[in-house]
């Protein structure tokens, strides 16, 4: 069972829009890219940007999208007319990059740049720029594995106060069938349907909230 966060249509274009946020905000606005990540994070432009609104991942440019982070997140700046280039930057390629990974994965940006900072993945550029996007695909599911150890089903349980049996109780699923989940011995990817929505109900989340990663 595979969900990606929107519509592929607008995938193209919401890697061009946030490749050019990321290069505009610390090429040419001069954020860094700590900054720039974590102001991404909090603002609600990447909440929308994640969903696949299209006024965000099509509606504006990336520079509108830079400047509309910035001010969300009441960062100062000295701006600067449009500037979008054609030879793309190492931070261009990480926008783009991320923008990709977000759609295809499903997490939250807040989570993903938990895990690999904008700077570290701009890093990452020269070795994957040149390669397929599965190969950074497979690098980012890795790295937030590492960082996450325990499943997201897990990690929503415990953040909403519920032990296993409560869980089971409250969702009408088997309790052995939510330990199962949670050691990973059965792959709550595949599972049917039925059995998320319950789950996502009784933890106030969506389906994709629960599922794993799923490389290429």
């Amino acid at each position: 069972m595979e969900i990606r966060a929107y519509d592929e249509s607008y995938v193209q274009s919401a890697q061009n829009v946030l490749g050019h946020a990321v290069d505009f905000a610390v090429m040419t606005l001069e954020i860094s890219p700590e900054v720039f990540g974590n102001a991404f994070c909090v603002s609600n432009a990447s909440k929308q940007f994640a969903i696949g609104n299209p006024r965000y991942v099509a509606g504006m440019n990336g520079c509108e999208l830079a400047r509309l982070v910035l001010e969300e997140a009441k960062v100062p700046f000295t701006d600067i007319a449009d500037a979008m280039y054609l030879d793309k930057s190492p931070e261009y390629w990480a926008g783009w990059a991320l923008a990709y990974y977000q759609w295809f994965s499903g997490r939250s940006f807040m989570d993903i740049l938990k895990a690999v900072p904008l700077n570290r993945l701009i890093k990452m550029y020269s070795v994957y720029h040149e390669m397929d996007i599965s190969h950074m695909v497979e690098r980012m599911d890795g790295l937030l594995k590492d960082y996450f150890p325990f499943t997201r089903l897990r990690t929503r349980r415990e953040n909403c106060g519920l032990s296993q049996s409560q869980l089971a109780s409250d969702s009408g699923v088997a309790l052995r069938q939510i330990q199962l989940f949670e050691q990973k011995q059965r792959d709550i990817n595949k599972t049917a349907a039925a059995t998320l929505l319950r789950l996502s109900r009784s933890l106030h989340c969506r389906i994709e909230d629960l599922m794993e990663f799923s490389t290429i």
